[in-house]
């Protein structure tokens, strides 16, 4: 095996393989990638077993076609050193070394045969369903936040896809939750009848989130019983779905929450960080003291002190005192689209629905802490 090619083109399919491999496996193998020249064009692949990241570029010079694998750390790390536009010169001496020359360096890598390498049957039979890029880049940012990392619930630590309906529009609906708050986001989508409901992993979900967010490509889904596949352009997301029954999450969203408070975005965010400031675990909740045209918050930590901040605000109901953790209420507040946050409440246990007015499609819940 033979091929020059530019680092820059390399290293680009090398950066999303860096999410799938792990760094410590038992299998050996499954640190590698797999570089398989064939019919004039590069083949990428790495996987845990859960997810399958495919590659493909023909961008380069095949002068012997063949294949290894070698480690993806390593050899990401020697092509991220590699300054930018070089050429590259791949050249596999024996089964077990792999020589990589530039114009002024030459490294010897360790290789693994590819027969190894796990094979995969990856056939997907249901219809390719379009989606648009952008909008399911902002579904999955918005749903993530509340992803649970708790292993007990495994049916929880993940991305719950789902179609819904409304209005004779048909939805490719996203929800995520860990007890403590739900994210849910819609997108239209259509062709969407057939579509099962599946549960994506976390490390999938973030995995996606980088490609889509560095490749330009039209993105398709195909699901099968227990697998996804994700294509954009050349490159394939495989991933394993989680076998599971993801809970009726209706139940627990606000219907009969009367009090409304509606407060600037920015002011929120920046208000919530600095009284949580004081905190130094951020364990201790942030204290929300609602009034007609004020909201005052505050964080009582134990351990180093108390902060409090006054900022202006409209609230329709009677003063309220309502605790929650400032983390949440960030994570939350920073994936709402519109200048104001709107929260809908009913008193100081009861969950509170965060609407967004710029984005009618998404929707969060949040559970209030004792403090």
């Amino acid at each position: 095996m033979q091929f020059n090619i530019n680092r820059d083109l390399l290293l680009k399919s090398l950066n999303f393989v860096q999410g799938v491999v792990e760094k410590k496996n038992t299998l050996p193998i499954l640190s590698n990638v797999l570089i398989n020249i064939k019919n004039n064009k590069l083949e990428i692949v790495a996987t845990d077993l859960d997810i399958i990241f495919y590659d493909e570029i023909s961008e380069l010079k095949v002068i012997e076609e063949g294949n290894t694998t070698t480690s993806a750390n390593v050899l990401f790390d020697i092509l991220r050193k590699i300054p930018s536009n070089t050429e590259l010169n791949f050249t596999l001496k024996t089964e077990n070394k792999l020589s990589l020359k530039t114009k002024n360096s030459d490294f010897n890598l360790l290789c693994l045969p590819s027969s190894n390498f796990p094979t995969f049957d990856d056939k997907f039979e249901a219809e390719k369903i379009e989606i648009e890029k952008n909008k399911f880049l902002s579904l999955l940012n918005k749903t993530k936040i509340s992803i649970s990392n708790d292993d007990t619930r495994h049916y929880l630590n993940g991305v719950y896809l789902h179609a819904t309906e409304t209005n004779k529009n048909t939805f490719l609906t996203g929800v995520a939750t860990d007890s403590h708050r739900l994210s849910s986001s819609s997108i239209q989508v259509n062709n969407f009848q057939n579509f099962s409901s599946i549960i994506v992993p976390k490390k999938t979900v973030f995995q996606l989130c980088s490609l889509l967010d560095n490749v330009d490509d039209k993105l398709t889904m195909q699901a099968s019983e227990n697998k996804i596949k994700f294509s954009l352009g050349k490159i394939c997301l495989i991933s394993k779905v989680i076998d599971g029954k993801f809970p009726d999450y209706q139940k627990v969203v606000p219907k009969e929450n009367n009090k409304t408070l509606t407060v600037s975005s920015s002011d929120f965010i920046s208000s919530v960080e600095r009284v949580a400031s004081v905190s130094l675990d951020r364990k201790e909740g942030v204290k929300l003291e609602l009034t007609r045209d004020k909201l005052k918050l505050s964080v009582n930590s134990t351990n180093s002190g108390d902060g409090n901040e006054v900022i202006p605000a409209k609230y329709n109901g009677e003063d309220l005192i309502i605790g929650f953790n400032s983390k949440y209420l960030i994570d939350i507040a920073l994936e709402i689209e519109d200048k104001n946050l709107n929260l809908s409440l009913k008193d100081s246990t009861s969950p509170v629905l965060m609407l967004d007015n710029s984005d009618k499609n998404s929707f969060y819940v949040i559970m209030p802490m004792k403090i």
